[in-house]
């Protein structure tokens, strides 16, 4: 048998364990399940329950996938994955208040895995981290719970995650996959496990800590590029130009990059910067490009709601009785997914000068919405009662409806911010 077939066979035959199983985890579940036994474990009871009766709640896996996935096991019992070999992390990394790196959830994973692991044993991570994170902050709570040591009794990966919550098209298997590991030959093994289900191919990169600088980079620069679309919106309204016009007309140039204006939310594009920009400060370098587009970003809840203020002053609307409705709560179109969306900062920075605000969002789920942000969304929009309308996302259900259909929901005098440019500029 040659090396690699050596290789090939000893990863096919370990047992894996998928560790979270939210918008990354259970994707990445569902694919390995239809190629080999896997065991999908999540703390919450009440998303396992969901999953055990086929039911995913963010609307990523199908009933049918779960049906082609044959050989997952879903469990939030830590002692059904205590005999397995592999084990993939998927937990979320978010920023905390002072919008620093929240490694919390993370470490206490590591925690838990350390007193798990066995000599031998692959830890693959695909959380979002700054670079440097798997070795400086994973590895070491690992040796510590297990006695065991780095690259000698066990070992690691990293494999950043490229979901795209809500895209049917980019689905797991059709997005190539950044692999690395912490030796030559554990690199090799994580390579050849992810090209069991990555039918896009696989780039094996040299460390793990330049796969997980390019993971945080993928984002901060659409990040960036989107602060400058932002800066590009402020300007034509000050210029009175329709930004929807402009953008088409530079795009027919062809290498102008096609991006947008809006709110920035999200699990990724809102977040990683601040990974990078930490990193960057702490090794002795200012980000000042990072950090100025988060600032643009972060500031565009203001300037919407700003705008929105000022064109209904300017139409003689009494702002204190105004009726205003926001057209979608989620951070993406046709997507349910609510995590860190910047709808939540314009109603709030909205309720400032006006109480009478509708949320409606066809895709949201209610409860959650209710007990993350204490907004009560409305089943469905009132005709003739909106002095004003806010076109925040842009759903489908939304793009079908005329200027004519959207119009009949207000009141004679009103102002409609489209943030989405869902209607026509000429309209």
């Amino acid at each position: 048998m040659s090396k690699n077939k050596k290789l090939n066979s000893t990863i096919k035959n370990k047992a894996l364990a998928v560790v979270g199983l939210g918008y990354v985890g259970l994707p990445l579940a569902i694919e390995f399940g239809k190629k080999r036994n896997v065991i999908g474990f999540d703390i919450s009871r009440k998303r396992v329950d969901q999953l055990k009766n086929k039911n995913d709640l963010n609307l990523e896996v199908s009933k049918k996938e779960f049906e082609q996935s044959s050989n997952l096991i879903i469990t939030n019992d830590i002692k059904k994955i205590r005999k397995c070999n592999i084990f993939i992390v998927t937990i979320p990394t978010p920023i905390d208040q002072n919008n620093k790196p929240d490694l919390s959830l993370l470490k206490k994973c590591c925690g838990m895995i350390g007193l798990l692991i066995k000599k031998n044993d692959l830890i693959i991570f695909e959380s979002t981290v700054y670079p440097g994170t798997t070795e400086e902050v994973c590895v070491p709570i690992l040796e510590k719970k297990s006695g065991l040591y780095f690259n000698k009794d066990f070992f690691c990966g990293y494999s950043p995650e490229r979901i795209n919550p809500g895209d049917k098209k980019h689905r797991i298997s059709k997005v190539m996959k950044i692999t690395s590991g912490s030796t030559p030959k554990v690199a090799n093994n994580v390579d050849k496990l992810y090209k069991e289900i990555i039918k896009a191919g696989t780039h094996k990169a040299p460390s793990i800590a330049v796969a997980e600088a390019a993971k945080v980079i993928e984002n901060t620069q659409r990040d960036v590029n989107i602060a400058l679309m932002n800066e590009f919106e402020m300007i034509f309204n000050k210029l009175n130009i329709e930004t929807k016009s402009v953008l088409k007309a530079a795009r027919t140039k062809w290498n102008f990059l096609p991006f947008e204006p809006g709110l920035v939310g999200g699990h990724c594009i809102g977040v990683d910067p601040y990974y990078l920009a930490f990193k960057s400060i702490k090794v002795g370098h200012n980000p000042e490009m990072i950090i100025a587009g988060r600032r643009i970003n972060d500031m565009m809840a203001s300037y919407v709601a700003n705008q929105i203020k000022k064109l209904m002053i300017s139409k003689g609307i009494d702002l204190t009785e105004a009726n205003i409705l926001i057209m979608g709560v989620t951070f993406k179109e046709n997507c349910p997914d609510v995590r860190n969306t910047k709808i939540v900062e314009l109603f709030n920075r909205i309720r400032k000068f006006s109480s009478c605000i509708d949320v409606f969002d066809p895709w949201a789920n209610k409860n959650e919405v209710k007990s993350e942000y204490g907004i009560n969304l409305i089943d469905k929009p009132i005709k003739d009662k909106y002095e004003a309308i806010v076109i925040a996302v842009a759903h489908d259900e939304f793009k079908k409806m005329s200027q004519k259909q959207i119009r009949s929901l207000a009141k004679k005098n009103h102002v409609i911010y489209d943030l989405k440019r869902i209607i026509n500029a000429e309209d």
